[in-house]
């Protein structure tokens, strides 16, 4: 006979904290004095703290730049008022942890004893931005690839005629001192060829064969540090985990050193890069899911990506050196979309990562 079990009955059976600890919402409690009380599993890991040495302690002390967030925790407490925010920016004070993106919802409520409490719920937000962010830079990479591709073909019919022109004139030009301007023209139309074909790209689809990884890397460390100064470091840090995959053996070559380049680039004088390479399992690209994904990072301690640029560095013809032509990027984010893949970037003043997430497939 089947033994029926209310909810309540079941859970008396389980201790709140653990219950609190299963979940992966980070769930904080604070005093009056905005102290935490309470944090749960998620919460600690979240904000990178123990709740052993965060009582006691204003909850701003744990992250940076709280200002606006401690503010925001008074206004509730004075009000008796909860309140939401979505995708709101926290980075843990300690050292070793990035941003994250969260959805805070503040909740007071009166303590038998101790009077008003706020309690917060931390969704980790993250991954949904992320996967957002792809899928709109993919959607606008298609679109402006299209554009190029028809600008860059209206661009070349008139430059082949000029070419053309500029040749039957030299034919007839009796004084070879004239021919040196012909050939100005002749030459200037080359080089104008050769760059609307690179902002065009390759049309051919990957040719893909079994590759190891790594190997790929190497070729790319060598000749970066053939020509990076005396004074430019160039590292490498690689994951023996990284298996070998189905991939186009030149193009990803030239998307990672197209990234690279643009690292050093970037260093001026002095500084360090590092080739890092990671296995990935379970990755989201664009709305894609990828049970194993290879991340080929390059990063740099530069002065990092101007703000202005961030959300167009991968368009064409974007670039922040005056003798930039702004086509290493978007040429490297075409070549590895080819493969299913994704470039993303994460940039500060002293630190700059470029990631090529790559889908990895083995042949059978």
């Amino acid at each position: 006979m089947a033994v029926e079990h209310s909810l309540p009955s079941v859970l008396s059976h389980f201790d709140p904290a653990d219950l609190l600890d299963a979940l992966s919402t980070g769930i904080v409690v604070l005093d009056a004095q905005l102290c935490p009380i309470y944090a749960n599993v998620a919460a600690q890991d979240v904000l990178a703290f123990s709740l052993k040495q965060a009582r006691g302690r204003p909850f701003g002390d744990f992250l940076h730049d709280s200002n606006a967030l401690v503010a925001t925790l008074r206004r509730v407490l004075e009000s008796g008022e909860g309140i939401a925010d979505r995708e709101l920016v926290m980075k843990p004070t300690a050292a070793s942890r990035d941003a994250r993106v969260l959805d805070v919802t503040i909740t007071p409520f009166e303590g038998q004893i101790t009077g008003t409490h706020l309690l917060l719920e931390l969704a980790d937000a993250t991954q949904r931005q992320r996967i957002s962010r792809e899928s709109d830079l993919l959607a606008r990479l298609e679109s402006s690839r299209l554009m190029i591709r028809q600008l860059a073909h209206e661009i070349k019919n008139p430059l082949g005629g000029l070419r053309g022109a500029a040749q039957l004139l030299a034919r007839e030009l009796h004084d070879p001192s004239l021919h040196e301007y012909t050939g100005v023209i002749i030459g200037e139309a080359d080089r104008l060829t050769a760059l609307v074909d690179s902002i065009a790209g390759p049309g051919r689809p990957p040719l893909r064969s079994l590759v190891n990884v790594h190997e790929l890397c190497e070729h790319v460390f060598h000749l970066l540090r053939a020509e990076a100064r005396a004074s430019v470091l160039v590292e490498r840090d690689y994951d023996p985990s990284l298996p070998n995959a189905m991939l186009d053996r030149n193009q990803i070559i030239q998307a990672l050193l197209n990234v690279a380049r643009n690292a050093l680039q970037a260093l001026g004088e002095r500084g360090r890069v590092t080739l890092r390479t990671r296995a990935l399992s379970n990755v989201t690209i664009g709305l894609v899911r990828h049970k194993l994904v290879g991340s080929l990072q390059v990063e740099d301690n530069g002065p990092g990506v101007p703000p202005e640029l961030r959300a167009s560095i991968f368009y064409p013809l974007v670039t922040g050196r005056a003798n930039g032509t702004g086509l290493g990027l978007a040429v490297a984010q075409d070549l590895v979309t080819r493969h299913g893949g994704l470039i993303e970037f994460a940039s500060e003043p002293g630190r700059t990562v470029f990631t090529l997430l790559l889908p990895l497939t083995e042949a059978a």
